[in-house]
């Protein structure tokens, strides 16, 4: 029997909506983003972003429900975002699922954003084979995680400071540019010359492959302050620096877990995975290896609810239901 789950997405600034057939399958998607608003204040704005969530889900709901041609009879379950995220927004939306599931008296999977994210590379797409190595790297993440399957993860390498996405943002900043800043740095630093140079490497003491991107971060400014670019060309060489340090941090801390691990595939999400020279880097990691990549397109990368209906639509096939009394949670682990 085919199941088809209503998920629903509101950890942050993005409203999110879709319906998910066999926990694979996407039959609708769609979002509503508050990013125009929030450009204005350089950030995300918890008080108005909860208050747009409540705004735009009873559309996104009924839009998602059109466009994947079901009712509300012909869902099996509901698919939440549960943690972590801003806690305002995240009980917009978990309100909303647990009032659905509590009606139409379906199943209720709370899911994690972050394991969600990992899961997104298998929407649409073949089985991921494990064992594999999963890579998240987003605004507020950047992890390496040992996947024996859904559900099974060790973790091994996290971020001590920033993450990737918020060291982008950051250095946006700093350059004058505008938010969100990964996406404005990228383009600037694909005009750049091919042979710009690297920041100096972050070294954990205690020799864990952990990441740290406060470092780069301080090397922009200090490098800002001394010799301030004086037109777009050498703007677009900072940018490029910038990048080029953040992925060779990333990139050999997976070369080095991929050359110790028996993995079968390399598994990135979140929403710095939408950089296509990380992508670029990382499949020259795995082809020579004989390695699959697996990563989601751009449209599943971002803050989605298609990621949040497919991995609830699998948890529920496991047994793993949410009781109606649980509630939502602005930091929680998922390994």
């Amino acid at each position: 029997m085919d199941s088809f789950v209503l998920g629903i997405e509101s950890s942050c600034d993005e409203t999110a909506v879709a319906v998910v057939k066999n926990a694979t399958q996407v039959l609708s998607s769609e979002i509503s983003s508050q990013m125009d608003l929030h450009k204005r204040y350089g950030g995300v704005v918890p008080e108005v972003a909860s208050r747009l969530h409540l705004d735009s889900l009873p559309f996104l709901v009924e839009d998602a429900l059109k466009k994947s041609n079901k009712s509300f009879d012909d869902l099996t379950g509901i698919a939440v975002t549960a943690a972590p995220g801003l806690i305002g927004a995240l009980l917009v939306g978990f309100s909303a699922a647990k009032a659905l599931a509590f009606r139409l008296g379906l199943p209720l999977a709370n899911v994690h954003h972050i394991e969600a994210h990992l899961y997104a590379a298998q929407l649409d797409a073949e089985p991921i084979a494990f064992p594999a190595l999963g890579l998240v790297v987003s605004g507020g993440h950047t992890e390496l995680y040992h996947m024996a399957g859904w559900g099974q993860y060790k973790l091994l390498a996290s971020t001590r400071d920033d993450a990737a996405g918020e060291a982008y943002d950051k250095v946006a900043k700093l350059m004058g540019l505008g938010y969100p800043g990964g996406p404005l740095i990228e383009q600037m630093a694909k005009r750049a010359p091919e042979m710009t140079k690297n920041f100096s490497r972050a070294r954990m003491t205690d020799k864990t492959l952990d990441f740290s991107f406060s470092g780069v971060k301080t090397a922009v400014s200090l490098e800002l302050q001394k010799n301030p670019p004086k037109n777009e060309a050498e703007q677009n060489q900072l940018a490029a620096k910038f990048q080029n340090t953040v992925l060779r941090e990333i990139r050999s801390r997976v070369e080095t877990l991929l050359d110790e691990g028996q993995f079968k595939s390399l598994v990135m999400g979140g929403g710095v995975a939408c950089n296509q020279a990380l992508r670029d880097a990382l499949r020259h990691e795995t082809e020579p290896r004989d390695i699959a990549f697996r990563v989601a397109p751009p449209k599943y990368c971002s803050d989605n609810a298609a990621m949040i209906a497919g991995l609830g639509a699998y948890q529920i096939s496991q047994g793993k239901v949410a009781d109606l009394s649980s509630t939502a949670l602005p930091r929680a682990s998922f390994y």
